[in-house]
């Protein structure tokens, strides 16, 4: 049998002029009381909106306190043309209230206000989240994550792929971030491991038959936080396609992410085809694999001009520069400003030149230039009346990333970026190894299972440090979305690609048993990325810290205020799990 709801007929945000004359039932939190000469006005707030309530009879609210939980029958009857509100959906009607029900007191002071609790500091939002959820924009991002997620489980399906969950508890991964440990209770001194992303069941579903495969996966990896990476765990949209190229997997992000950021977004947005971007040219032209392509500012290389310069500061360097045009009417303390941002970023000096409206050249660094010097610059850099020409001078494998800073400060400072635009593009072709900083040795650039350009060719003939991958990124407005691969499906390329990393066969063997093993029992080429969805969230929000998307997330440091975790546990639970607190 079917009953009515006890506690309304109506949601807060659902009242409007056609029940005017109705006897309706609301419930939500008691949010606001205003005294209009005898008269009380309540604001009753759900999880669908706001309802003004007249409350003439100062009896049926005595002792509610703000954010209790009632229950509130009456009558809709239209507002006064000059109470009316346009800011919120209900705002042409009003409830008569004659019956007033308390579901849930307030008992305890409440630590902040919910209107401005974002105001507030984070700890003590985040201890006390289940109210700072209830401020409408805090809430607002919960619900639009919902739907994100929504939309695109729904497009992936449209797209044909099946959605399979992988495992939980896993084995620990010799690559990657580190690992979140589990001590086996039935398996002395051995260990489960929160799997880092689902990389290798996902690749295994290929192996097994499967065509398409995606999953919104929670991720765990024991990282330290930043403003758009959450610690502890976080959220992807991965995928992996068999018999697949890389331009295949490319077609379908760009299809997910334009419908996805279109449909969520009034912003102008990049339409597919996306640009694509090698990772050498992203490096020279911007500074850094995640450009932001709403700078129009770009990067050269004259570092062929001063090889034989004496100025020291340019000796034996690798030289960038930055053209701003229409810069040189800028005050002296811009460039004061840029030149103490330099130092701070680690650079010795910012040196530029000016040029005026006769294309002559003024600054600190016209004295070292040399007459053809000039006409290069104007040539390479495209100099024009008013133009600044900004040098950058480091080691070479410091100033492109310097370089990449100096640009987006630039841009920043003077304005120059369209903040209603959404640039995405494809940074491609990544080096396959790289020197480790601390070891010095040939390492992995990134998935070390990726497929190497011109495969096994490749590695048997070319500097390894010249090997390029097929691996890619994609970037919005310099954030970056997603890593993905082809994958080295191989197993004597792989054994290969290992080996000049400083791998056995033997190795893999070990600490890839699974897909090792599946590699050697007709294994299809397979291709795949995994969008972060926190991150997609937190763009289409406009928020700028990834823990205003997430319903309960850790603190910056990898603790969560409100249950108290990481907590300790019993002598009891320890000696079930084998272990033993030194």
């Amino acid at each position: 049998m079917i009953t009515e709801n006890i506690y309304r007929t109506h949601t807060c945000g659902e009242i409007r002029e056609s029940d005017i004359g109705s006897r309706v039932k609301v419930a939500g939190w008691f949010e606001n009381v205003r005294d209009h000469g005898g008269i009380k006005f309540v604001d009753l707030r759900d999880h669908y909106g706001v309802v003004q309530v007249v409350v003439e009879d100062e009896n049926l609210i005595e002792g509610i306190t703000k954010e209790s939980t009632v229950s509130i029958s009456g009558l809709v009857v239209k507002r006064d043309e000059d109470t009316i509100n346009e800011k919120i959906e209900t705002g042409t009607v009003e409830i008569e209230a004659d019956t007033i029900k308390v579901l849930g007191k307030t008992t305890a002071p409440l630590p902040f206000e919910i209107e401005s609790s974002k105001e507030i500091k984070e700890e003590l939002r985040l201890k006390y989240r289940f109210l700072d959820l209830r401020n409408k924009k805090v809430h607002n991002n919960i619900v639009i994550r919902s739907k994100i997620i929504s939309f695109l489980r729904n497009k992936m399906t449209e797209l044909g792929f099946l959605e399979i969950q992988t495992p939980i508890l896993t084995a620990s991964s010799p690559e990657g971030a580190r690992d979140y440990i589990i001590p086996s209770r039935k398996h002395h001194g051995k260990f489960y491991a929160l799997p880092q992303a689902p990389q290798m069941f996902k690749q295994l579903l290929m192996i097994s038959g499967f065509d398409r495969y995606f999953q919104i996966a929670p991720c765990f990896r024991d990282e330290d936080a930043r403003a758009d990476r959450s610690p502890g765990e976080f959220y992807q949209l991965d995928f992996e396609m068999a018999f697949a190229t890389q331009e295949d997997v490319l077609k379908v992000a760009e299809e997910v992410l334009y419908e996805t950021f279109t449909k969520f977004s009034d912003k102008n947005i990049s339409k597919p085809s996306f640009v694509r971007i090698p990772y050498s040219q992203s490096m020279l032209k911007y500074g850094t694999d995640k450009p932001d392509l709403r700078n129009p500012l770009e990067i050269i290389d004259i570092s062929d001009m001063f090889i034989n310069t004496d100025f020291k500061p340019f000796h034996k360097k690798t030289v960038r520069a930055i053209n701003v045009q229409d810069c040189g009417s800028q005050p002296k303390s811009f460039f004061e400003k840029m030149l103490k941002f330099a130092m701070e970023i680690g650079m010795k000096g910012l040196g530029y030149i000016k040029v005026d409206d006769e294309m002559k050249y003024h600054g600190p660094i016209d004295k070292f230039l040399s007459d053809e010097d000039r006409i290069l610059l104007k040539e390479k850099a495209g100099l024009k009346p008013r133009s600044v020409l900004f040098f950058i001078a480091d080691d070479k494998e410091y100033a492109p990333k310097l370089a990449g800073q100096i640009r987006t400060e630039l841009a920043n400072r003077l304005g120059l970026i369209d903040e209603n635009r959404f640039d995405m593009c494809f940074i491609v072709d990544f080096p396959m190894y790289e020197i480790d900083e601390e070891t010095g040795k040939i390492g992995f650039t990134h998935n070390p299972f990726s497929m190497p350009q011109g495969g096994l060719d490749a590695l048997l003939k070319k500097d390894p440090l010249d090997i390029i991958a097929y691996q890619y990124d994609i970037v919005c407005n310099g954030v970056e979305l997603s890593s993905g691969a082809v994958r080295n499906h191989d197993t004597e390329i792989m054994v290969k690609a290992f080996e000049i990393a400083g791998y056995t066969e033997n190795d893999l063997e070990l600490k890839f048993p699974a897909l090792f093993s599946a590699f050697k029992y007709g294994a299809p080429p397979h291709a795949g990325m995994a969008p972060g969805i926190d991150r997609i969230v937190m763009m289409l929000t406009g928020e700028e810290n990834i823990r205003e998307v997430i319903a309960f997330p850790m603190n910056s440091n990898a603790q969560d205020l409100l249950t108290n975790a990481p907590c300790e546990v019993t002598e009891q639970q320890l000696r079930e799990v084998h272990i033993k607190i030194r």
